[in-house]
């Protein structure tokens, strides 16, 4: 076997630096080299970012350079740092709490379709060549007290490197940070180290925080008992729909062509998410927070929508057939089909939406109780589209039959994204049809949300996750749609001619606790009207 030189630990320290801000930073450098003019003036002023990174990078790593403390870390550093920059450089995405949260919270199949060869070559080389090298070579410490005093004199040098790089550079370093804000959310590994510190911060505060109960005086309106017939309402949470391929939206291609179709069907063409990942949306769209209040932390500790309509006296369940639901069904009836055993609609560990489908006419015909179930889709979720809908429904080809999206055509992956839109179509078709089949029996409706967007190449983004004050409209504009029975209408007091009438109005996911209120007939304190949209869509009825 080879032998290696024993080097010092201010040596490792600051080659570890310097591949820390070469070998995993390559979406940094090819943004800042995009956002930075040419020039000498530009040249020097990415040559101080970079001297100022490296000064951070070795300022802290000296922190560490101790003989059971330095080799662990900075394996540790260099695994992980290969595989945030693969997804980086992969996708386009950002790291912050919010995607971190979302990365934490995935269920196994869709970590499964966002893993490749490429991503081992990454770890493997990236992470895991440095890995071994660092292992096979001795480091030299000195006594402690002289190992004290020469991490001293190299922390005191990053200081002062650090401050005099400020200090020659200051306006253009300023304006720099002040305008792209986007950087330190690029820069691996403090993006990820700091992500996983505020991740762990909020955990630790809901952990502590005493379990809140929320609208505590629910109840149904008087009205309820004039309503000839129980009631079925469906709320469809969809996954990774963008407003913008939505055929009955607008989009040039039709994506939605049995939607179209669909007699009374209303689209709202203007509306936006709450976040930009599951993580986010599900829970900010049922905690009754808008999303510039939204706190995770308090979403965890507090009772939401489904527990106040349950409160209310209506039975609640939520059929899952992607990763559950963030914790906001976690007191009524759960249900996840994504692992049936149903040979025409599931393969492969994973189901087609059309398995939430499944039993719901024998439902309709035995039901008992006034119930509001939760459809929650795997609809669009990337980056293998493909696998999203079955082959019947792939109507745009070719398509990318890759996770690894950039080395696809921007075309391909529009066409196997456009055709999981065809397949959502597809089941809320026929959710509507077998609604509308038991409506003379059952008073039932149906209300479809995505919970964001979704990223084909825009920007050289893919997939979704991006922090909100940056991400595309792409990723924050959603379709969503609803549909009422006849007997719903008149026993709900919905005009359907109204809210089709007021469709484009500007609309949110911070409407929907308040509108699911006042559309059940659920009265509380924590009910806003003004967040109501069906507030000014009430029929005025003899009942």
């Amino acid at each position: 076997m080879f032998k290696v030189k024993p080097l010092r630990p201010e040596w490792v320290t600051l080659i570890a630096s310097l591949y820390l801000l070469c070998g995993f930073n390559f979406t940094l450098w090819q943004h800042l080299f995009t956002i930075i003019q040419g020039g000498g003036q530009g040249m020097l002023l990415r040559m101080a970012f970079a001297l100022m990174l490296l000064c951070a990078f070795n300022l802290i790593l000296t922190f560490l350079a101790f003989k059971a403390v330095l080799k662990p870390v900075l394996i540790t550093l260099f695994m992980i740092s290969a595989s945030v920059a693969y997804f980086m450089n992969q996708y386009g995405v950002l790291i912050d709490v919010g995607m971190l949260r979302n990365a934490v919270e995935t269920n196994a199949t869709e970590v499964r379709d966002l893993l490749s060869l490429k991503w081992l070559a990454y770890v493997l080389l990236l992470g895991g060549v440095p890995s071994f090298l660092l292992l096979k070579t001795p480091i030299q410490y000195r006594a402690w007290h002289r190992e004290l005093l020469s991490k001293l004199v190299v922390s005191v040098g990053c200081v002062a490197a650090l401050g005099g790089v400020a200090l020659l550079n200051y306006q253009g370093l300023a304006s720099l940070f002040r305008n792209h804000h986007e950087l330190r959310l690029m820069i691996v590994p403090s993006n990820y180290v700091g992500a996983s510190v505020g991740l762990l911060s909020e955990r630790a505060g809901s952990a502590v925080k005493p379990f809140q109960k929320y609208g505590e005086d629910a109840h149904l309106a008087s009205s309820w008992q004039q309503h000839p017939r129980k009631s079925l309402t469906v709320l469809v949470v969809g996954e990774s729909a963008r407003a913008e391929d939505f055929g009955l939206l607008g989009y040039g291609r039709d994506t939605t062509p049995q939607l179209s179709r669909e007699a009374g069907l209303i689209a709202f063409n203007n509306v936006t998410s709450c976040g930009t990942e599951t993580a986010v949306s599900v829970p900010c769209m049922f905690s009754g927070m808008t999303r510039k209040d939204y706190s995770a932390s308090e979403a965890k500790s507090r009772e939401g929508l489904l527990d106040v309509l349950q409160r209310a006296g209506l039975a609640v369940h939520w059929r899952d057939n992607q990763s559950g639901c963030k914790g906001t069904c976690d007191r009524v009836v759960f249900e996840d089909v994504s692992n049936f055993q149903d040979p025409a609609l599931c393969a492969d560990s994973e189901c087609h939406d059309e398995i939430l489908l499944k039993g719901l006419e024998a439902s309709l015909d035995n039901l008992q109780q006034d119930t509001v179930l939760v459809l929650h889709q795997m609809g669009s979720h990337g980056p293998e589209y493909y696998k999203r809908y079955p082959k019947a429904y792939e109507r745009f080809t070719p398509v990318c039959q890759s996770n690894a999206l950039n080395t696809c055509s921007r075309e391909s992956i529009t066409n196997a994204y456009d055709n999981t839109l065809v397949y959502t179509d597809h089941v809320l078709a026929s959710l509507i049809d077998i609604l509308r089949s038991k409506s003379d029996k059952v008073d039932t409706a149906m209300i479809y949300l995505s919970d964001h967007g979704e990223s084909l190449g825009e920007y050289n983004l893919f997939l979704h996750g991006t922090p909100y004050m940056l991400a595309p409209e792409q990723q924050k504009h959603v379709p969503m749609l609803a549909w009422f029975s006849e007997g719903y209408q008149q026993s709900f007091a919905v005009d359907s001619a109204c809210l089709a009438k007021n469709s484009s109005q500007p609309l949110s996911q911070d409407n929907l606790f308040h509108s699911m209120l006042g559309l059940l007939q659920v009265q509380s304190g924590v009910y806003k009207p003004d967040l109501d949209l069906f507030a000014g869509c009430r029929q005025v009825t003899s009942r």
